[in-house]
Parts: structure tokens; sequence; C-alpha cells
């Protein structure tokens, strides 16, 4: 197949599946990438074919996608593409929550300066790398890489960008229960859509909603949730995007788990645990773990609510999420202490904060937790968050917990 041939059927493909004609747009695509002789048009197709299989859920197939595009860049010899390679193959990590390599990968990519592309794909290679370290429960990591993939949003008006790291931004406040900024962020991330996303995909419409949904329902505002994850929910089955609609459906089970309805939050809990364990959401399937354990809390089922938080410990475990492990710990002191276990209940207290002291997720000005309950936060420049009030009240010359870390042995 020559150059312009596959460049045709490429475009043909994209119709298709702008058209929601997937099956058919795949089809197209692998018999280009089966013909192809043009290492260029290999690599877009192979390009079509990760952005399709993100959007499905089909991790372990953009993966593979993903290795095969860093093959044909290395034959081609050419740093632009080799960027945009490495880019897909950490993201392709991200979404199997492997967010160790999706670091590494990250960082090769931020090594290869000087090339056109990867001035351009700066931004999306920290919004990958702020989502890897909140993964692994870095917040001053994360939050750091946030800022920098908004300052090249800014620099290179790119407002589709803005729009995503505007909803990782209110996924990281969502973890630090300060649910205000949790909410403002994809609320900002719903006006970009609504001023520039004329010619964006749903995507981002439905993306936006479902984060204000989870925000919503953390500030008690139960049926503002509901009516964004039901839009959030509506985009998700029109476009067969089964990662987003597993999100809807546990958020749709925390909401009737808030309402004390147990009955309805089971099987959605289920049907969503069915979807994350087909596309490889193992940290999503830890929060149904814990959704689940909650659920048989409110019932006085003490003993099925420490087998799900086992569950979610094994995974969370694996994935070195931390801030899931101090939630496992936090479950399992309030079930040891129903059942008048004392020295259970001690074990995990004693790890609750063993686990606050190594996320380094306390207040360094009033030295309480930063997390346990919703209040509003503040970063200062080096990413480090404190309470609002704390810095109100006290102010700051310079960072309390940079100064701790400065002097402890070991630390540079």
């Amino acid at each position: 197949m020559g150059q312009d041939q596959a460049k045709q059927q490429i475009e043909k493909g994209l119709h298709l599946y702008q058209s929601n004609q997937t099956e058919k747009a795949l089809h197209i695509w692998a018999k280009v990438l089966e013909k192809a002789s043009d290492p260029a048009a290999k690599f877009r197709v192979l390009g079509c074919l990760i952005t399709a299989h993100s959007e499905m859920g089909k991790y372990k197939d953009m993966l593979k996608y993903a290795l095969a595009q860093i093959d044909t860049a290395r034959e081609m010899e050419n740093p632009d593409y080799l960027t945009e390679a490495y880019l897909n193959l950490a993201r392709s990590n991200e979404k199997l929550c492997d967010f160790q390599k999706t670091i590494s990968y990250c960082k090769t990519c931020l090594n290869m300066q000087g090339t056109t592309i990867s001035l351009q794909l700066n931004g999306q290679v920290c919004l990958s790398l702020g989502n890897a370290f909140l993964g692994l429960s870095m917040f001053q990591k994360a939050l750091e890489n946030y800022e920098k993939a908004l300052r090249y949003a800014h620099n290179n008006d790119d407002k589709m960008l803005e729009c995503r790291v505007c909803c990782s931004l209110g996924n990281f406040y969502i973890q630090l229960k300060d649910f205000e900024k949790a909410l403002f962020f994809p609320c900002k991330a719903a006006e970009l859509v609504n001023d520039y996303g004329k010619s964006w995909s749903l995507k981002y419409r439905a993306m936006s909603q479902y984060h204000m949904a989870v925000a919503y329902r953390k500030l008690g505002r139960l049926p503002d949730a509901m009516e964004c994850c039901e839009e959030s929910m509506k985009i998700a089955l029109q476009h067969s995007d089964r990662p987003l609609q597993s999100l809807c459906l546990l958020t749709f089970a925390d909401i009737h788990r808030s309402r004390g309805d147990v009955q309805k939050a089971f099987p959605r809990y289920e049907s969503s645990m069915c979807i994350m364990t087909e596309t490889g959401n193992r940290l999503g399937q830890v929060n149904i773990y814990l959704g689940v354990a909650k659920c048989w809390l409110l019932q006085k089922e003490l003993d099925k609510a420490l087998a799900a938080v086992e569950k979610a410990y094994e995974l969370a475990e694996g994935l070195e999420h931390k801030l899931s492990l101090l939630r496992v710990h936090c479950l399992n002191e309030g079930i040891y202490r129903a059942k008048e276990e004392q020295a259970k209940l001690r074990e995990h207290v004693v790890k609750f904060h063993e686990c606050v002291e190594e996320m380094e997720l306390y207040c360094g000005m009033c030295g309480e937790s930063i997390g346990d309950r919703n209040h509003q936060l503040q970063a200062l420049p080096c990413s480090h968050v404190f309470h609002l009030k704390c810095l109100q009240t006290n102010g700051t010359r310079g960072c309390p917990n940079c100064r701790k870390s400065s002097i402890k042995p070991g630390f540079v």
C-alpha cells in the first residue's frame, strides 16, 4: 500500500470512528497496518489504534500497539516520533496502573529536549507524570507536575490540555479532602468545554461532569451529583467508553450508599467491578472494595466488611498506593473498635499514623492530618500543602515541611 493510499484509508477510518462506527474503523486501520510500506503511515495508524483502544478500555491492546509504535519510531530514527511513542507507552502503563513504568517513560520523553514535537508534548508528559505520582500517593510531586502542565497549557493556549489538567486537579483535591477545590477545578473544565469545545470530542464534557459528580457527592449535594453522573454516563454509553462507564457506576453506587440505600449500591458496585476487572483498573477496584466495606458497616455486618477491606488491602499493597492503605487502616480501626478487639485496634491506629508520616499528609504548622476531614487547603510554591486557615493565621517565611526534610539524616 502506497503512502497516499494509506493516508486516505487512515482518514476514512477516522471518519468512521468519529461517527461511532468503531469496528469498521478498526478493521480499516488493521488492514493499513498490515499492508502499509511507509513507516510514517504505520506510525500514524498505530497512533489511531492506541487512541481507540484507550477509549474502549482495552489497555493491554493499547500497550501492544504502543510497543509497536516505539519499534517503528526507532526504525525511522526520528526523535520527534520517538518522543510521541514514549508518551503513548507512558500513558498505556498509566492506564494499567503501572505507575513506576509511567514515570520512567515520561522522564525519557522529557530528556529528549530540543525536538519540535517534544516542546508541544511536554505539557501532556507532565500531566501523565502528575497522574502517576498521584497513583503512588506522592502528592507534592503530583502537584508540581500538574502545575507545570498548566503552565504549558497556558503558554501554548492549549485549552484541551488545560481541561484535562483541571479534571486531574479535581481528583487530586478529592483525595486530600478539600472538596471545594475538588469541585472548582472540574467546574473550570466544564467552562472550557462550553467556551471552546464545540469541535472537541464529547469525552471532555463527560470527563468534567464525572469529576463534578464525585465532588458534589463528597459535599453532600446528592441530587447535583446524580445529575452530573447521569449526563456523563449517557455520553459514555453513546461512545462505548467502558472505563468511564465503570467510574460512573462506582459513583452511582457511592451516591446510593450516601443515601443509606445499600440494596441499590451493591449491584452497581458489582457492575463497576466487572468492567474494571476487564479493563485492568486495579485502583478503581480498591475503591469499590472500600465502598462495599462501608455498605456492610452500615448493615452492622462487621466480618463481611473486614473481608472486603482485606481485598482492598491486597490490591493497594500491590499498587503501592499508600493513601488506599491509609484508608484501609482507618476502616479497620472502626471495625475493630466495634468488635472491641483492642490489640488489633491499636495496631491499625499505629499503621494509620505511619502512613500519614510517610506521605507527609500533615499540616506542618498545626501538625494535624491532611485528608482526615474536609478542610480548605493551600499549596506553597514548593507544592507542599497546608491548611489554609493555618497559613492565614501564622503566615510563613518558607515551608516548614521543607525545613524539616532538610535536617533528616540522608535527605538532600
